[in-house]
């Protein structure tokens, strides 16, 4: 009997004709929990249930982000949550930066730079890890990732190093026109790449292989697909919310341990991001490295190539001049990233001693931001 003969199994047929009722209620009560807590303080027992709340709603957005995914096929799934992720993220940046005052300056330097360490050296080592304890050897393509990390070291050199060394301003800032053509020459990239991933050469980022019996489940029905995608939305819209009601029990946190400001950055970065990770770490172990590279690559992408334009549009509302060059402890771990992500991709093949110099830069990072 072939295998395309084998009818699909009960669970499998399940997945595609139903949602679980948990995936349809939970971002619904995360968002409502959101909306009737919003504003209050924060104490020990409603911390508990916002934290509670926040990683139910990381769940559920990994679950309909891989529904959505599997329904449209790649790479137009991983680009689904990359961007809709980051979109929510820049709204929040804004709103904060709007209402953080002079202080809030730097914040999206240090979130777009926490992205992209976080992405490159957390996501990746870490999928590296996870996957190569299960497979061995991970393969992808490295037409895909060539051009994804080229991308990615160019917005982030003109983005975030560049500040820091131009003269027509004082300190790590650009002027209004410098400003206008960061963000323009950004936006442009990402929309090129953004073209290259999914019509010109959609093939350079399609998986190698598969070991996921998922991935060869018949595919969700068009309403169960939309469906997927507007809680992927609900969801997405807890997740940030409930990261910003956090923030400031986070922040008083760090204060009272004297740690520095950007620690609570990186906090709620790490929040943020979490149902891409967890997006990814899933596709490492049914072998599909080629997604998990994709939505890593392609979220630090997103987080500059949409980030950088926003705020360079909404620059001349802002009282206060942008900081967004890095400090010279910044860019050495940004180079070290880029050398090291190049020497990972450029053979098409990895295995976990790849991810483990990533999760030391990871590691690094992490610390230095605690001690700086």
């Amino acid at each position: 009997m072939t295998l395309a003969s084998n009818p699909p199994s009960p669970i499998a047929t399940w997945r595609v004709h139903s949602l679980p009722l948990w995936s349809i209620s939970v971002p619904l009560l995360a968002v409502l929990t959101l909306a009737l807590t919003w504003g209050m303080p924060l104490g020990l027992g409603l911390g508990a249930a916002l934290t509670a709340a926040l990683f139910l709603a990381v769940v559920c957005a990994i679950h309909h982000a891989e529904v959505v995914a599997h329904r449209v096929g790649e790479p137009y799934g991983t680009l689904v949550l990359a961007v809709a992720v980051t979109i929510i993220e820049v709204a929040l940046i804004v709103a904060l930066m709007l209402a953080g005052g002079e202080a809030a300056n730097t914040l999206a330097r240090d979130t777009v730079f926490s992205a992209v360490m976080i992405v490159c050296n957390g996501v990746v080592g870490l999928c590296l890890v996870v996957g190569g304890l299960r497979h061995g050897v991970l393969a992808f393509r490295i037409e895909g990732t060539s051009p994804a990390l080229a991308s990615l070291a160019a917005l982030a050199g003109l983005a975030l190093v560049l500040p820091s060394f131009t003269t027509t301003t004082s300190g790590p800032t650009y002027s209004g026109s410098q400003l206008a053509f960061a963000g323009m020459a950004s936006l442009a990239l990402y929309g090129v790449f953004v073209f290259v991933q999914t019509v010109r050469h959609r093939d350079y980022f399609l998986p190698v292989g598969s070991n996921d019996e998922d991935s060869h489940a018949p595919p969700p029905a068009n309403w169960i697909a939309w469906t997927s995608l507007g809680l992927l939305m609900v969801s997405l819209v807890a997740v940030v919310g409930l990261a910003k009601s956090l923030a400031p029990a986070l922040e008083a946190g760090v204060a009272a341990v004297g740690a520095p400001k950007a620690v609570a950055g990186v906090v709620i970065a790490l929040i943020v991001l979490l149902p891409e990770t967890g997006a990814a770490l899933r596709a490492a172990r049914g072998n599909r490295m080629q997604s998990s590279l994709n939505l890593a690559l392609g979220s630090g992408l997103a987080s500059i190539g949409l980030t950088i334009p926003v705020v360079a549009a909404l620059s001349p509302w802002f009282p206060f001049p942008l900081v967004l060059g890095l400090r010279p402890i910044d860019i050495v771990l940004l180079m070290l990233t880029l050398v090291v992500g190049t020497l990972t991709l450029g053979s098409g093949r990895a295995t976990v001693m790849q991810g483990a110099v990533h999760l030391v830069l990871f590691a690094a990072f992490l610390f230095l931001t605690v001690v700086p």
